[in-house]
């Protein structure tokens, strides 16, 4: 943790903004079915269930399929932002957002890049620990993408906080040069800036169906600029910044739990501590 601004209003009214919330309807008549992510109108990511009590969720859809970079910020993305309104780039990328209130947090990351299914991997490790396997399927939950964790912290001895950074785009779509040049500053000692919009859920089993019947907090950030830099970050272990924009209205935690994550991302580093854990390598037969 950085720094942090006072929560303000930013964005346009949804039809205007290439980015919005939306829930699918099943039918007519029917209750609300998938909530999503939309960019330019068209479903870009699944997200968590409005239940709370489903297992935390963010799944890459066909809508997913470009980066949303601004030139007017680019150059000053190239180094380090030293308060969340360096540059007016909070100003700059609110104009892709829809109209709501966000909470404005300048972090430090160091990410490590995870394919799903393999080791590290939230969602055949921490989350089959709580919630089991898809009671349907007879398997993890899977993101359809690769993605970035960065940090992870307690909140209570019956809840953590697990941090995500996931791509527009897959980063085997990333530029190679424009990644070798990231990570031959970073090497020198440059920290550049990404940017993203973010949510906070909070999510919690109704029934003991795992090893670790706890609440999962997942701070996910949905990368709008700085996919090159992500991956050069993991490649060479080294640190970015990243500007997030968290979005408080369409999030699935209350103004208490929203109030508190500056404090909870300002603690150390902590993995959880549990038992009967099971991991990526669990037999799937």
């Amino acid at each position: 943790m950085i720094k942090t601004a006072d929560p303000r209003r930013l964005g346009l009214p949804a039809p205007e903004a290439r980015l919005r919330f939306d829930t699918e309807l099943q039918e007519i008549g029917g209750g609300p079915r998938r909530r999503l992510l939309m960019v330019d109108d068209e479903p870009a990511f699944e997200l968590s269930f409005y239940c709370g009590t489903c297992p935390l969720l963010f799944r890459r859809l066909e809508g997913a399929r470009e980066t949303l970079s601004l030139k007017s910020v680019q150059e000053r993305l190239t180094g380090p932002l030293h308060e969340p309104d360096d540059g007016g780039v909070i100003e700059a990328f609110g104009a892709l957002l829809p109209e709501g209130e966000y909470l404005p947090l300048l972090l430090s990351v160091e990410p490590r890049l995870i394919i799903p299914g393999t080791e590290g991997d939230y969602f055949s490790g921490e989350q089959v620990a709580t919630w089991g396997v898809d009671q349907f399927w007879g398997l993890p939950q899977y993101p359809h993408t690769p993605y970035y964790r960065t940090f992870e912290t307690v909140v209570d001895a019956d809840a953590h906080l697990y941090e995500f950074v996931v791509p527009m785009i897959p980063p085997t779509r990333n530029e190679r040069e424009r990644v070798k040049e990231y990570v031959a500053l970073m090497k020198q000692g440059t920290v550049p800036t990404a940017v993203a919009i973010s949510t906070l859920d909070v999510c919690q089993p109704a029934l003991d169906l795992g090893d670790d019947p706890s609440a999962h907090w997942g701070l996910t950030h949905f990368l709008l600029d700085g996919h090159h830099k992500l991956e050069a970050a993991a490649t060479a272990a080294r640190p970015v910044r990243l500007l997030s924009l968290l979005a408080l209205g369409e999030s699935l935690a209350g103004a208490e739990d929203c109030a508190r994550l500056p404090a909870l991302r300002a603690r150390p580093r902590s993995a959880r501590a549990t038992t009967g854990v099971v991991g990526p390598s669990r037999d799937r037969g």
